[in-house]
């Protein structure tokens, strides 16, 4: 890597790690709120689904301003919008104060993926591994979220830890501020190509949307909105399914380990760093769409398997999560390198922008479907709905691969 590639990297692994930090910290207040407030997994469901979603379809508005401005202000702008939202979760003295710190924090994220992603493939000239560190970053922050929430919940009160969260994002908005970048360093259309390809109108805006939508990115589109899908599904509520699991229990009796499904939940998370660097290099040395066949394949079938190895014993239960924790994430620095092979680099924003619409936006309905299911139904059926997702996400990218 040059200094460019290096800057630009330095920058979005930190603001990714913060993205991800607070998101996943959220299924770990999520069980407390649950006891804490009378509203039942439906209910809460419903409530993350809400802040969610804003994370997702403020990634399409976050993706066309990332295509005129500077990736960089934006990314400012996402890190101090989350610290902000937090100071205010902190703050809230009802589930309707959670309600809006979610909303807010939601906001304030969405900006973050169209921008990271649109300086990672415009600026950088080794974008692979790029992808594979700006991805290992966001699942150490996904991983040190929940674990250090739990850690802190151990001493203080959920408002507390939330205002202490806060800080960290604070410091990353002068650190990152510091970053000298250019942004569009590996990208040979000049200035002008690139601005004749972003749209200036609603009117161009639609037309660019519906170039897009023609082209091979639709079915990469589909892809990301069953990745999302799956992935809202399985970590809102799994911390709660994890402690319900009686090998967890029999952990709290033996050793008086007290929520070990948290540190569970923190390791299986841990285990995607990997995964998200061997999705990275993978799109180095195959076709993105190759790759997600396959790895979206293992999801449904390790969906299908999760249930009856989380109920197998402590050991079976260990090698399922670090299976899911890997598997979930190795697909995601594939689907990303999709979005950058099948658009071009003028309206690579918005291409990011609708891909995390997908994602985040349509994906988390995956809350709303999990907290659902679980209040009526069982895990078994949730994972069963799971591995649809992932079934359907893998014989799209099968086509993708045919066809384009």
């Amino acid at each position: 890597m040059d200094q460019n590639d290096r800057a630009i990297t330095g920058l979005v692994t930190l603001a990714h790690a913060m993205v991800h930090t607070y998101e996943l910290s959220i299924p770990i207040f999520v069980t407390i709120w649950l006891t804490e407030f009378p509203v039942t997994a439906a209910d809460l469901g419903l409530l993350v689904t809400v802040g969610m979603a804003l994370f997702g379809l403020g990634a399409l508005p976050g993706g066309v301003l990332s295509d005129r401005y500077s990736s960089k202000r934006l990314i400012l702008g996402c890190l101090l919008g989350m610290a902000v939202s937090f100071v205010v979760l902190g703050l809230a003295p009802s589930v309707a104060g959670v309600a809006v710190a979610l909303v807010l924090w939601g906001a304030a994220a969405s900006v973050y993926h169209p921008s990271g992603l649109s300086l990672i493939s415009n600026g950088t000239t080794e974008r692979g591994r790029a992808f594979a560190y700006h991805g290992m970053a966001g699942n150490l922050g996904i991983a040190l979220g929940p674990l250090v929430t739990a850690l802190l919940l151990l001493r203080f009160e959920w408002r507390t830890v939330a205002l202490v969260l806060a800080a960290p994002a604070f410091v990353a908005v002068v650190v990152a501020a510091r970053a000298d970048v250019d942004e569009y360093a590996a990208v040979e259309e000049s200035a002008a190509d690139r601005s004749a390809d972003q749209p200036t109108s609603i009117g161009e805006f639609v037309d660019a949307s519906k170039q897009l939508f023609a082209s091979a990115f639709a079915l990469v589109f589909l892809v990301v909105m069953c990745s999302g899908l799956y992935y809202r599904g399985v970590l809102t509520f799994l911390p709660g399914l994890l402690a319900d699991l009686s090998a967890l229990r029999s952990v709290v009796a033996t050793y008086g380990v007290d929520n070990p499904a948290r540190y569970l939940y923190a390791g299986l998370l841990m285990v995607g760093v990997l995964g998200q660097y061997v999705g990275g290099r993978l799109t180095d040395v195959m076709r993105p769409a190759r790759g997600l066949t396959v790895a979206f394949a293992a999801l449904a079938v390790v969906a299908l398997g999760f249930v009856p190895l989380a109920n197998a014993g402590t050991v079976p239960l260990l090698l399922g999560s670090a299976l899911l924790g890997f598997s979930l994430f190795v697909v995601q620095p594939l689907y990303q390198a999709a979005v950058a092979e099948t658009t071009p680099a003028g309206t690579r924003g918005i291409s990011y922008g609708y891909t995390y619409l997908g994602v985040f936006g349509v994906g988390a309905l995956g809350a709303a479907v999990a907290g659902t299911i679980l209040t009526y139904a069982t895990p078994a059926v949730l994972f069963v709905v799971l591995a649809g997702f992932a079934a359907l996400a893998s014989a799209t990218a099968l086509v993708l691969l045919f066809r384009w």
